[in-house]
C-alpha cells in the first residue's frame, strides 16, 4: 500500500470523524406522562391522546374545558401549572395569555409547514394555529317547518326578529372563545357604538346561554330553540353523526372565523413530551386525523385535504385576531357585568 494511498484513506477517516462529531444527537425523550389542557370537542381529544400514546408510548392525561374556563384555569395555576400544553380553542385566548406571561417560548421545526404564517402564528413563537373555522347559524327543520313563512337566518341583524325571540341560543364569552369570536366579530363589523347597541338586543333574544360554545348546536337539534350560533364544523358534526335536524346559513354580510391555537405553559413539568406533541400536532400526519374523530375544521398546514372546503367559502371578515385577544378580559367583563351574567348557564 503507498504512503500516498495511506496519506488519503486517514484524511478521508479523519472527515468521517469530523462529520460524526459534528452531527447533532438526537434529544433523547425522558418524559413519560404529558398533560393537556384541550379545548375541542370530547371525541378529538380522546382521539388525539389515543393516537399520540401509540405513536409515542407517552401516557396523556387530558381534562376538556371550554377556552374562557380554559384561560382562567392557566392563569389561577400559574405559580404551578397542572397541565404542559394547551391544545384547541380560538387563538384570540392565547393572545391574552402571551399577554399574561403564561406561555412559553418554543421554535418548532414545524412551522415550516404553517400555510400563512402571518396570521396563523404568533411572531414570537408563544402559539400556533392548529385548524380553523367558520362561524355560521344553525336552523331547526322542524320548528322552520312549524312555523311557514319563517326562513332561516341569512345576516345578523335577521336575529332579531320578532319571531326568534326567546329562540337563539349561543354560548356565554366568558365561558367560550365560539361566544367571544361572535361577540368580536359585531363589533368589529359595526364598530364600537353599535356593535354594543346590537350586543345588547341580541342578548335579549336568547332562550338561554350555554357554557360551551357546541353546546347551542346540540339543543337547538333536539328542538329547545329555532337557532344556535356556533362554528360551522359543530354543525356538520350534528348533521353527519347526529342526524339532527338542522339547516347551516350564514350571515351574508361577513362571518367571523377562528384560529384554534395551542402552545406549551409556561412551567410545563414535561417539557419534552409537551415539544412533541407541539411539533405532532402541526404536522400532517397529526391533522390530517381529525375527521376520523369527527372533526371537520380545516387544517392549518400543507399537505392535508379540506374534508368540507364549502365551510370556507362564506363571506369571511378580515378577522383581527391580535385586537380581539387584547380586548377580551375588556369585553367578556363588560358583557357579564352590564348585559348577562354568567350564571345559570346550560351544560
Amino acid at each position: 500500500m503507498s504512503k500516498k494511498f495511506n496519506v488519503l484513506l486517514i484524511v478521508v477517516l479523519l472527515g468521517i470523524m469530523l462529520l460524526t462529531a459534528c452531527k447533532p444527537t438526537p434529544e433523547v425523550i425522558t418524559d413519560t406522562e404529558l398533560n393537556v389542557l384541550c379545548t375541542p370537542q370530547e371525541q378529538w381529544c380522546q382521539g388525539m391522546k389515543q393516537e399520540f400514546e401509540a405513536l409515542y408510548g407517552i401516557t396523556v392525561n387530558y381534562v376538556r374545558m371550554s377556552s374562557g374556563e380554559a384561560l382562567a384555569r392557566i392563569e389561577a395555576e400559574k405559580d404551578n401549572p397542572t397541565f404542559d400544553i394547551w391544545w384547541g380553542g380560538p387563538i384570540d385566548s392565547f393572545v391574552s395569555a402571551k399577554g399574561k406571561g403564561l406561555l412559553e417560548q418554543y421554535d418548532s421545526p414545524n412551522f415550516k409547514n404553517i400555510r400563512e404564517p402571518e396570521k396563523m402564528k404568533d411572531v414570537d413563537n408563544y402559539w400556533v394555529g392548529v385548524y380553523v373555522g367558520s362561524l355560521g347559524f344553525a336552523t331547526n327543520k322542524n320548528w322552520l317547518a312549524e312555523h311557514p313563512g319563517v326562513e332561516a337566518p341569512t345576516s345578523w341583524d335577521d336575529l332579531l326578529k320578532p319571531e326568534f325571540k326567546g329562540q337563539v341560543m349561543v354560548a356565554h364569552p366568558s365561558t367560550s372563545g365560539t361566544s367571544y369570536t361572535a361577540l368580536a366579530t359585531i363589533i368589529q363589523l359595526r364598530g364600537e357604538e353599535e356593535g354594543w347597541e346590537y350586543i345588547k338586543k341580541y342578548a335579549g333574544q336568547m332562550a338561554q346561554f350555554t357554557k360551551s360554545g357546541a353546546a347551542p348546536a346540540k339543543f337547538v337539534g333536539q328542538g329547545e330553540a329555532a337557532v344556535a350560533i356556533v362554528f360551522s364544523h359543530d354543525t356538520v358534526n350534528e348533521i353527519e353523526n347526529n342526524q339532527m335536524p338542522l339547516l347551516l346559513t350564514f350571515p351574508e354580510e361577513g362571518t367571523g372565523y377562528e384560529i384554534g391555537g395551542q402552545a406549551i405553559l409556561k412551567g410545563a413539568k414535561h417539557l419534552q413530551a409537551a415539544k412533541l406533541w407541539f411539533d405532532w400536532a402541526i404536522s400532517p400526519e397529526g391533522q390530517a386525523l381529525g375527521p376520523k374523530y369527527a372533526a371537520y375544521q380545516a387544517p392549518t398546514v400543507k399537505g392535508v385535504e379540506l374534508s368540507h372546503p364549502e365551510l370556507l367559502e362564506v363571506n369571511l371578515i378580515d378577522y383581527d385576531f391580535i385586537w380581539a385577544g387584547e380586548h377580551k378580559s375588556q369585553y367578556v367583563d363588560k358583557f357579564t357585568n352590564e348585559i348577562q351574567n354568567a350564571e345559570n348557564l346550560k351544560q
